[in-house]
């Protein structure tokens, strides 16, 4: 785990509120995370990936544009997943880089990125194995603008609708599996 906060510490030096933004809502992410791997034994996943997967996974929204949580760089914020695995593949960390750029809503595809136009390789970008779903899963229940709170099932499902039936399918797949 101090790998995750030695990567973020290098990422974030200062002590500010994007950084307390990112620890707070990295840290909500691992708990639900790590507790899906403690109530399923039976999924046999990786508790070392698993938690520090999910502390990095959004090591990327320091270069995004999204002033609402204190992220003032120039890149669409939709980039963070895909920003962040390039800044995990450069420190030579490519399970953490799957991560980062399969988290986003319940994956991205390719025809999402073209119809978009999001400057990113146009490809599917889904999670794979069980420690990319669970995190994948266990994001989908904090917001980094409302640190206080905890999305309802309900409310998840919702906010994916509007990319589609197939993102609200996975996410009910993945919550009949780990909820």
């Amino acid at each position: 785990m101090s790998v995750a906060y030695t990567i973020i510490d290098k990422y974030y030096p200062e002590l500010n509120d994007l950084k307390r933004t990112l620890l707070i809502h990295s840290q909500q992410v691992a708990e639900k995370a790590l507790l899906v791997a403690k109530n399923h034994p039976e999924l046999d996943v990786d508790v070392t990936v698993l938690e520090v997967g999910a502390l990095l996974h959004d090591i990327g929204i320091f270069k995004t544009w999204a002033p609402g949580i204190f992220c003032f760089g120039k890149a669409h914020y939709l980039m963070h997943g895909f920003i962040g695995a390039q800044l995990m593949r450069d420190e030579g960390l490519e399970v953490y880089a799957r991560i980062c750029e399969r988290h986003t809503g319940t994956g991205l595809s390719g025809h999402v990125i073209k119809e978009n136009q999001l400057p990113i390789p146009v490809k599917d970008y889904f999670p794979e194995t069980l420690e990319e779903k669970i995190i994948c899963y266990a994001d989908k229940f904090y917001s980094k603008s409302h640190l206080d709170g905890v999305k309802t099932v309900e409310y998840v499902c919702k906010s994916l609708s509007k990319w589609g039936d197939e993102n609200v399918i996975r996410f009910m797949e993945w919550h009949h599996l780990f909820g």
